[in-house]
Formats: C-alpha cells, sequence, structure tokens
C-alpha cells in the first residue's frame, strides 16, 4: 500500500452495508453480486443455504433461496473480513449463473435485508477512504477498466501498484525533512542550532525539483496513452488513401477502386499503435468537384483535417506534387503531420519526389513496404519520448496539475532563497508544494474533487 495521509484513515469503517451486481449488464456465464459492510455477512446468509458456514478468505458452495426458501440457483460464495478486503470491510461476493433475473433477485433481497445500493465507484471510494489504496490507485481502478489495449492495461496496472505512489513518497520525505530543519533553525535558533545556509536550500529545492520535472514531463505520453488520438489520412483522389487506410487497419474496411472519388463520406476504425489506440480517419480526396455528394464529402474531409490530432498526407509517387498538395501541406504548418509517399513500388525514377526538410515516409500500400516505418514515425511525432515500461507516467490532468502545482511552489521558495528572503517566507512556498503533492495521492483533496472522481466508475466497482 502506498503513503497514508490524513484522509485516508485506515481505521475507517462505514455504519452502512452497500450492494451491487459486480458484473456487467446483459446475459453471462457468472454474474457476481457484492456486498461491502458491517451487515455483508448477515444480510447475505439468509438468502443462502450453505453446506459449510462462511469461512474468510475461502469460497463455498450454496443455494440460492427465494422467498419461499425453495432453490433458484446454485453460487460460490467467498466471505472476506475486514481489514482483508478489497475495501477494508466485510465483503461477501455471490457468484451465480449470469441472469439477469437472478442477479436482480438477489439484489433486491439484499435490500430488503438492510443493504443500501452502492452509488457508482463506491466500492473503490471507500478503499480510499480506509487507506486501501490512494488517490492515484483509485483512479488507476477506472483506468484498467476502460483500458481497450494490453498497454494501457499495463500502465494501469502498475499505477494501481502503487508505482506513483512510490516515486512521489521518497520526494515528499526530501521536502519534509527540509522543512524540518528549517523550522528547527527558526524555533530553536537560542540553542544554537544553525540557519540552513541558503546555498544548501537552493541545492536540495534543485534535487526535490529534479524527479517532479522528470514526472510532469511523463503526461505527454500518459495522456496520450490512457485517452489515444485521432489521425486523419487526406490527399488528392486516387493516391492511395483507402489502400493505405486499409493497411493500418490490417484489414479491407474501406472500400478501394481505381476510379476516382470513391470514397464519399468518412470511414473511421480504431486500432492501436505499440498499445496507443488511435483512431483513424480515411477521408474523401482533396479535389473540386461539381458533384454534390463528392463536394459534401471533402467538405467533411477538411473538417476532420482541422479537427485531428495528427494528419497523414499522401502524394502519389508516380506523379509531381499538385498545386492542391501544397496548399493542403501549407495549411498543416505548425501542426504534427506526416507527408506520405504512397505507390513506390510504381515510382520512376523521373517522377520522384525530391527529398525536403520535412518528415517524408515513403510507402506502397499494395505491398506492404514501408508500412513499419510510417507506423514508428507516427508513434514518434505524437509520442516524442517514450518513457521506459517500468518508469511510472502521469496519466490524468489531475496528476499533472497537482506536479506543475508544486514545481510552482518550488521555483518562488528557489528564488526566494536566492533572493535571501527570510526563511518564514521560504517555508510558505514549501509547505504550498508539499499541499500539492498530498492533493496528488489523496492527502488535502476536497470532497468535491473526490466525488467527481469516483462518480465516473460503474456501479459496482
Amino acid at each position: 500500500m502506498s503513503d497514508s495521509n490524513p484522509n485516508s484513515d485506515s481505521s475507517f469503517l462505514s455504519e452502512d452495508t452497500i450492494v451491487a451486481i459486480s458484473t456487467p449488464p446483459g446475459r453471462g456465464g457468472i454474474g457476481i453480486v457484492r456486498l461491502s459492510g458491517p451487515a455483508a455477512r448477515a444480510i447475505a446468509e439468509p438468502l443462502l443455504k450453505l453446506r459449510h458456514p462462511l469461512a474468510p478468505g475461502q469460497a463455498r458452495f450454496a443455494e440460492i433461496l427465494d422467498s419461499t426458501g425453495e432453490i433458484l440457483d446454485e453460487a460460490v460464495v467467498t466471505y472476506f473480513q475486514s481489514p482483508h478486503s478489497y475495501t477494508s470491510e466485510d465483503v461477501v461476493e455471490i457468484a451465480a449463473h449470469g441472469s439477469p433475473v437472478l442477479l436482480d433477485h438477489l439484489l433486491r433481497q439484499c435490500a430488503a435485508h438492510g443493504a443500501r445500493l452502492a452509488e457508482p465507484g463506491e466500492f473503490t471510494q471507500r478503499a480510499f477512504l480506509s487507506g486501501r489504496l490512494d488517490l492515484t490507485q483509485a483512479e488507476a481502478v477506472h483506468d484498467l477498466i476502460e483500458s481497450t489495449t494490453l498497454h494501457q492495461a499495463r500502465i494501469a496496472a502498475q499505477q494501481l501498484g502503487g508505482s506513483l505512489s512510490r516515486q512521489i513518497t521518497p520526494i515528499k520525505q526530501q521536502l519534509i525533512s527540509l522543512i524540518a530543519v528549517m523550522e528547527a533553525g527558526i524555533d530553536f535558533a537560542e540553542d544554537d542550532i544553525d540557519l540552513l545556509p541558503q546555498a544548501q536550500i537552493t541545492t536540495q529545492i534543485a534535487a526535490i525539483q529534479a524527479p517532479l520535472t522528470a514526472l510532469e514531463h511523463s503526461f505527454a505520453y500518459g495522456r496520450i496513452v490512457r485517452e489515444g488520438f485521432t489521425m486523419a489520412i487526406v490527399g488528392r483522389p486516387n493516391v492511395g488513401k483507402s489502400s493505405l487506410f486499409n493497411r493500418l487497419v490490417q484489414r479491407d474496411r474501406a472500400i478501394v477502386t481505381a476510379t476516382p472519388g470513391t470514397t464519399r463520406d468518412l470511414v473511421t476504425e480504431r486500432v492501436s499503435l505499440n498499445g496507443i489506440p488511435v483512431e483513424l480517419i480515411d477521408t474523401a480526396g482533396l479535389r473540386d468537384s461539381a458533384d454534390e455528394a463528392e463536394s459534401i464529402g471533402i467538405k467533411k474531409s477538411r473538417e476532420a483535417m482541422s479537427e485531428a490530432d495528427i494528419v497523414l498526407l499522401v502524394l502519389d509517387a508516380t506523379a509531381a506534387p499538385h498545386e492542391e498538395d501544397k496548399a493542403t501541406a501549407a495549411a498543416l504548418a505548425g501542426r504534427p503531420f506526416l507527408i506520405v509517399i504512397n505507390k513506390q513500388d510504381l515510382e520512376h525514377p523521373e517522377s520522384q519526389i525530391p527529398e525536403t526538410a520535412l518528415q517524408l515516409v515513403r510507402t506502397s500500400a499494395l505491398t506492404g513496404s514501408g508500412i513499419p516505418e510510417l507506423r514508428r514515425a507516427i508513434l514518434s511525432l505524437m509520442t516524442k519520448e517514450i518513457p521506459n515500461i517500468e518508469t511510472a507516467v502521469l496519466t490524468n490532468q489531475r496528476q499533472q496539475q497537482s506536479i506543475s502545482d508544486a514545481l510552482a511552489a518550488l521555483h518562488q521558495a528557489r528564488r526566494a532563497a536566492t533572493a535571501i528572503i527570510p526563511h518564514e517566507m521560504i517555508l510558505l512556498d514549501l509547505y504550498e508544494a508539499l499541499r500539492a503533492l498530498d492533493a496528488f495521492t489523496g492527502s488535502t483533496s476536497s470532497d468535491d474533487i473526490l466525488n467527481l472522481i469516483f462518480t465516473k466508475f460503474c456501479i459496482g466497482k
């Protein structure tokens, strides 16, 4: 478990018991009803015909009874005794067949025996309030549930295991030690305890800033891992946009013909590039057209191009660049985009497009040549620097803001120390940095922030 904090009380116990269906809605082989709270066991046992009494940490075979005592289903029931459970409370999980009618019956019976229906994220919120998880770990639970790629799941699992907390803890200890030494110098000056020299203060602040700065820089990558990005493939008709789209999707998703203007509407597909979710958008060819349907498609193409996080401008290797290509490249100046020279398998020496300062990737959507290089170029452009897989990364705006606030306060403290400002004033900035780090793990987070975080969870988690 990560470092504890004043808002996370390891002795926290709710007075009420909550219940929810913890498996996704719909029919399935297994459905789980979960109870958490002081009366979890007392509420569950009358609803079951147990062959052996419930015991902590052991699964028991049981039969589920209706209100008349008739058997409805068989189930496996597991009892987790406080504090050895996800919420640190008594928890009972009833795993039955995943019939919505049966699970709803169990839910209603639990409520009739005194349980309250859980709010979204309330199980994880109880884990946080009891000190079982800190706020970064609680956020990781949500990220793990929402993962669409294995890489996302790995990052979330690392954070659930406390990777961010472990990285912040020694930094906080350094800051607390600095504050303690400076406070001692002020409070016990008459006892011959010297004030910390200005040079040592600035050196220690710099040592605290360095790992926080590296952590803040990780947000550029962490945000993309968590949220993904959109990529529009644009260019003139018949340059191979749809074929390139199909290569990246790895199946024939877009219609490909030799007739220019085949694509009239946007075609989208979600793919994974090295574990990062990407929404690909195939667009209509950019050209002047009198055809009403094609003109609408071209308008949508320009809108997609303006809204995408990255743009692939596809050119034809068998022809010289068109004025439309040059205008599109000019419109993309200052934004992340790549120029893709497609059809290199058909390229003739006299039609070669000269290399420029712009980042070019040569491909053949027909043969697949250059596609691995294109994937690497896209990731390089979007992620800049990929941290080591063992390194913790910031994945949401709240985390980044907390680290940014801490760095701003440390910067002020360092400036004050350099300017020979009294230690009492420097300490104000250092305490502000400590509060920001406490907010990072949830020690000082307001109820409004906590409610916003946990209401994003699904019910039963």
